[in-house]
């Protein structure tokens, strides 16, 4: 109970009320797809946590966009996530070490808790050349993930590099850049997107925090809690793609009446991801309901496979 009023007293400070924090609970136990009789359980798992799993966040071809999209998370704020959820052990952007420390701290991490921390892998491995095209330390990103990866008790790949290869991997790919699961032969857990919403991510530790397991998947590892359905078949213009109301050019009427935007280059019906439903900024808002088309981040080689972008398929 102490620490549950700690909790709700911080939230306070940062002009949060507890309604407010309940609906979010709400909200993620719906999007993780429980009943409602998870909601003070999944509430408990911030509030007043009963295990603290260790975490090390390794960094590879990136651009640290998804740290940059957790950097945003709600309720969790990140400061609670990092001090009173999760024991972050190792991550570049948000330690105090660096240099030679940053990599004591990484292989003393690695050593104290070996088969019992969760890895959390963002970006691609360069695997071309003996992974010549990244290093970290005077090791390459490939040398550290066959170094650490094995020895966690998960991986989580997020971000589509991580996940897939991201940009790095886009023809030509000199670098040979691959998805962690890919370059390494293993099995991850992978939040897609360019980047994901920190929602799913935050959404995959409660799943495994609230139930002991992490969630089910589908046939690329992704959380069917977040990747179960198309963007298409949950996006709020379907309506308008059912009577073939669609957008033929950026800054039109039909633009301005919120039509659909298949004709310009929208990839909803190719891709699973739950951004009509979790959205981003706290439920702000998300791209296509800014105007914007869906461009297929969160599936495989979306930049080849996708592009050029604001073309019909």
């Amino acid at each position: 109970m102490e620490r549950e009023k700690e909790f709700f007293a911080r939230l306070a400070q940062k002009g949060v009320s507890r309604r407010s924090f309940m609906k979010y609970c709400t909200a993620l136990t719906a999007t993780m797809g429980l009943s409602s009789s998870f909601v003070p359980k999944v509430a408990e798992v911030f509030a007043a946590p009963k295990q603290r799993p260790p975490v090390i966040w390794l960094h590879f071809g990136e651009c640290t966009g998804c740290s940059e999209s957790l950097l945003r998370s709600m309720y969790p704020h990140i400061d609670d996530l990092v001090l009173e959820i999760l024991s972050i052990e190792y991550h570049e952007t948000i330690m105090a070490a660096a240099g030679h420390q940053a990599e004591e701290a990484l292989q003393a991490a690695v050593k104290k808790h070996e088969g019992k921390f969760i890895c959390v892998v963002e970006g691609a491995v360069a695997t071309a050349f003996d992974g010549a095209y990244g290093k970290i330390g005077g090791r390459t990103f490939l040398q550290i993930a066959k170094d650490v990866c094995p020895k966690a008790a998960a991986v989580i790949a997020i971000g589509a590099c991580a996940c897939y290869g991201g940009v790095q991997a886009a023809a030509p790919n000199p670098g040979g850049y691959k998805g962690v699961g890919e370059a390494l032969g293993i099995k991850t857990v992978n939040i897609a997107g360019c980047p994901p919403n920190p929602v799913n991510f935050v959404g995959t530790v409660v799943n495994y925090l609230l139930l002991g397991k992490l969630p089910d998947l589908d046939e690329l590892g992704r959380p069917l809690f977040a990747y179960g359905k198309t963007i298409h078949d949950q996006c709020p213009r379907r309506a308008h793609f059912e009577n073939e109301e669609f957008v033929t050019e950026f800054g039109s009427e039909e633009a301005k009446m919120g039509y659909c935007l298949y004709k310009v280059g929208c990839r909803g019906p190719e891709t699973f991801n739950n951004c009509p439903i979790a959205k981003f900024n706290d439920g702000t808002s998300w791209p296509v309901e800014a105007g914007h088309p869906c461009i297929g981040c969160s599936e495989p080689g979306f930049w080849d496979k996708f592009s050029p972008f604001y073309q019909e398929m």
